[in-house]
């Protein structure tokens, strides 16, 4: 269940599930997603007012972990500037041709494109080289790990490229795995551990000790590569 509560300018939303437990538990989970496990004899208006009172705490670990998430250095889109790809920094070279292009040669990027000063179209061009490489690279890990999860009965996943401010994936209850395009310019095994992490979740939806426990089983250095994700977008 969703549910969200309003703490000054900021509204909190967060998922409810109900416990055997006897006390409430709030998570804060690193993608920035909210969640309460409460006692089933709690009413929702004593969940509210719980959520309400750790505000402040929720907060600071929103914050905290906000700071691990993706960002994206705005760009000029000029001859020089570095652009990164599969973790490899390259070097964008603007060159005229009559078609639009982008291809990677050497240490270089190359968008090659009729009209050289406008960088609206250079950008179209290298937003659509990584959407369709993305597609191809994170299709590819997904086939690569899928027969892992073979005793779980996991099908292939249906799978959605999509641009997300706060996070590098995640996955819908209907089974659906969304991965942001920023991640083809992190290194293949940050790739595959975003997509193995997701993956998981379509065994273990929340992040318990199972699901830490199937996700090492597959990736035992998977600290290593998610430390390496933080690293980057610091």
């Amino acid at each position: 269940m969703e549910l969200s509560v309003k703490y000054g300018s900021k509204k909190l939303s967060f998922c409810l599930k109900r416990s055997k437990r006897k006390t409430l538990q709030i998570e804060v989970h690193p993608n920035l997603s909210i969640r309460v496990i409460a006692p089933e004899n709690t009413t929702i208006r004593e969940i509210e007012q719980k959520v309400l009172k750790r505000s402040r705490w929720i907060l600071k670990q929103l914050n905290y972990f906000e700071q691990f998430l993706p960002r994206t250095p705005e760009r000029e889109y000029i001859s020089g500037e570095s652009h990164l790809y599969l973790g490899r920094k390259y070097l964008l070279k603007i060159r005229e041709k009559d078609t639009n292009t982008v291809k990677l040669k050497g240490g270089e990027l190359l968008v090659f494109t009729k009209d050289t000063n406008n960088k609206q179209i250079i950008k179209h061009s290298l937003t659509a080289w990584y959407y369709n490489n993305s597609k191809d690279k994170f299709e590819k890990v997904i086939k690569k790990y899928i027969p892992l999860f073979k005793p779980f009965n996991i099908e292939i996943p249906s799978l959605e490229i999509k641009r997300m401010p706060k996070r590098w994936g995640s996955c819908t209850i209907k089974g659906k795995i969304l991965l942001n395009p920023e991640l083809i310019k992190t290194p293949s095994k940050c790739i595959e551990y975003v997509v193995i992490h997701e993956l998981c979740h379509l065994v273990h939806h929340s992040h318990n000790k199972d699901f830490y426990k199937l996700q090492k089983q597959i990736m035992p250095d998977w600290e290593k590569w998610k430390s390496r994700l933080e690293v980057i977008s610091a």
